[in-house]
């Protein structure tokens, strides 16, 4: 077994999957891979299971049906957690992420408990958005910092990676969102106990094949769920922990104490 679990979470990635699987145990770094199926009617979890079967980094939790991407996640942390991963990772089924970024990750991981994706690092880093996609990300951005006061550019993406002890950190049985706002809330709930979190660059594509999951309940959800969170903090704009947190773009970094 490796140190390093990659996540994915799908329903209807059938068309994407082998590929994935393919560019995934291509790189330069060992993983493994975790295929967490909501019961897709395409036949994905079928597809995952000839898969591991014929590859021992590979496995496959199935679930009844879809619940949503941050019960998915939680389900596939509970598993990580039981076994001795040390990085555990997030990242989307459809190549909207790209694989070839997670040696990334795990390089910057080494000096951080929560390594976030961005597509707003030193500019915008995104392929095949309409603007109004990209208007509604970029001020979910900023609604989520004035609010909260996480100095992020990029609270809601989905590409990350833990530590094992953050998650451990972490209760999940009382992660109450489920869409893009599972996002922000497992964010700020290990920033707002002073751990260390970077950001690295990425360059976000949407998706080719299959449909957005994006909805007006997860943009409705998002909205309420960061108010939740700045009471959950004592109406605190800024970590109650000892470390210090940082926002890196690249090389550069700026700090923020505690």
């Amino acid at each position: 077994m490796n140190k390093t679990l990659v996540i994915v979470p799908t329903y209807n990635e059938r068309e994407n999957l082998t590929a994935l699987v393919a560019r995934v145990f291509a790189l330069p770094v060992l993983v493994d891979l975790l295929v967490v199926d909501d019961n897709s009617p395409d036949g994905t979890g079928h597809l995952a299971d000839q898969l591991a079967a014929r590859h021992s980094s590979i496995h496959v939790l199935h679930r009844a049906e879809k619940n949503g991407l941050g019960r998915a996640y939680c389900a596939g942390f509970a598993w990580a957690l039981e076994r001795d991963y040390e990085f555990i990772m997030e990242m989307d089924g459809d190549f909207s992420h790209n694989p070839d970024d997670i040696p990334a990750f795990l390089d910057a991981a080494k000096d951080a408990d929560l390594v976030l994706g961005s597509r707003y690092c030193n500019g915008i880093r995104v392929i095949n958005w309409p603007l109004s996609r990209l208007m509604l990300s970029k001020g979910a951005a900023k609604y989520v910092k004035s609010i909260t006061g996480m100095p992020f550019t990029d609270p809601t993406g989905g590409f990350k990676c833990f530590r094992r002890h953050a998650l451990q950190a972490i209760a999940l049985q009382g992660i109450r969102s489920n869409g893009y706002s599972f996002q922000i809330e497992m964010t700020h709930k290990i920033w707002r106990q002073g751990m260390r979190i970077i950001e690295v660059p990425i360059i976000f594509t949407e998706r080719v094949q299959g449909s957005s999951k994006m909805s007006g309940k997860i943009v409705r959800e998002a909205l309420w769920m960061v108010w939740r969170l700045l009471f959950q903090n004592g109406l605190r704009r800024r970590p109650s922990g000892a470390h210090v947190n940082r926002s890196v773009a690249g090389k550069q970094s700026a700090g923020q104490s505690s």
